[in-house]
């Protein structure tokens, strides 16, 4: 997810804007609005679901910047969803923010049949919309591929940023952090906080990260606390700035200490992560950061970086978090949600979504049978990745989600131009 939403969202000032949005288009008569909405979705089987999701258009909203997925939303999973299902998606790119406000409006104006149904979220921004009632659930345990191939059990799937999902959403990919250099330009890759600060120091004025509160200029960030001050004192953090102050003050100082040597001396960063992924391709920069763990071979085989290009980690290692699907609490059609959201985590999307996309996959590989594996196991990584074993053995998790605005404030504060 990119950007998120950190205040109150049921603004009162969105309702006149956007009650306009409140209606479907595609519902031919007041009759089958009344009968749609004598169903009881609780009540429903999944046989049930699909059933009732037959000839249905789900709405699907999320960031829209990555063209690649763009496309296989549209050429890949769409039509499976068609031909499996009857179900119609129609994808709707628009920045969380934007996606919880018109959501708020919504609800605020009291839209029961809303305009969306599925949403990718994540972290703060599902905080925020759990706690203002905005989505619906619980509802994974409805999900047969939920329960068949997903780790029930595991943090990924219970917990968003140290908060707890309790069932309102499923998840949709795994990402984690890297870091990258063009070997043939800088063949150093830094294994730690010290190393990294004299990796700047030999090349002034090329290195850099996004500005915060980009996504990924802010775990950047993050992974630099963890790396520098420890991430397990975080997990039962009060969200009280003067704590969390005090708590990453090493950090800042050494941040801090960075500045002189970054690109414009960090009087100012890049405003996005796209921004500055442009820059290290132009090679204005030579260091890159990233949230997709496997961004750096779909950026070679795209001819978009050199072959010579290498993801690396910090030996302590880097935050891996999920991002994940849910349904608005006003949807129009929960049914074809719940249809869409369990076939997006079947063994055969995920791996088509692996081997295209080159994101890490949400299926435990121990619930599949050798077939499913082998869809799997034949996926070339490409060039310039870290092999997926060692990936994971140096996964750490995200901080709770109430301190990522926090930490992004006082970043402001103490960090930029000093």
């Amino acid at each position: 997810m990119k950007k998120r939403v950190v205040s109150v969202l049921l603004a009162a000032t969105m309702v006149l804007s956007l009650t306009a949005c409140g209606s479907r288009n595609d519902e031919s008569s007041s009759e089958k609005k009344e009968a749609k909405e004598e169903v009881n979705i609780e009540d429903m089987s999944f046989d049930e679901l699909k059933e009732e999701a037959k000839g249905s258009t789900v709405t699907f909203y999320g960031w829209g910047g990555d063209e690649k997925l763009n496309a296989w939303l549209d050429d890949v999973f769409a039509p499976a969803m068609k031909e499996k299902y009857d179900i119609t998606m129609e994808r709707v790119p628009m920045d969380i923010e934007q996606v919880l406000s018109q959501l708020s409006g919504e609800i605020e104006a009291g839209t029961e049949d809303g305009s969306i149904d599925m949403i990718w979220i994540n972290g703060e921004n599902f905080q925020s919309a759990k706690e203002n009632n905005m989505l619906y659930g619980p509802f994974v345990d409805k999900l047969p591929n939920f329960e068949e191939y997903i780790d029930t059990e595991s943090e990924d799937v219970t917990m968003d940023f140290a908060y707890p999902i309790e069932g309102y959403e499923a998840p949709y990919g795994k990402a984690q952090v890297v870091m990258m250099v063009d070997t043939a330009v800088t063949p150093e890759m830094p294994a730690n906080a010290e190393e990294f600060m004299e990796f700047v120091k030999k090349y002034p004025g090329k290195v850099t990260y996004p500005a915060l509160p980009d996504f990924t200029g802010s775990v950047f960030v993050r992974n630099i606390i963890s790396e520098i001050c420890g991430w397990e004192q975080f997990m039962d953090m009060e969200p009280d700035k003067e704590t969390v102050k005090a708590a990453i003050e090493p950090a800042l100082a050494y941040l801090r200490e960075l500045n002189p040597y970054l690109w414009n001396e960090g009087k100012t960063f890049p405003d996005s992560s796209v921004t500055q992924d442009n820059m290290f391709a132009d090679g204005e920069l030579v260091f890159n950061v990233t949230y997709g763990a496997y961004d750096v071979p779909v950026a070679i085989e795209d001819g978009k970086y050199t072959e010579t290009t290498q993801s690396f980690q910090f030996d302590k290692g880097t935050i891996g978090n999920t991002n994940f699907m849910a349904i608005a609490a006003n949807s129009g059609n929960k049914a074809g949600a719940m249809v869409a959201i369990n076939e997006m985590m079947s063994p055969e999307i995920q791996a088509d979504r692996f081997a295209t996309m080159k994101t890490l996959p949400v299926v435990d590989y121990d619930k599949l049978n050798d077939e499913q594996k082998a869809a799997f196991d034949e996926v070339e990584l490409g060039k310039g990745a870290i092999p997926q074993d060692e990936l994971l053995s140096k996964r750490i998790p995200e901080m709770p989600a109430e301190l990522v605005p926090i930490i992004e404030e006082i970043w402001q504060e103490e960090v930029v131009g000093k």
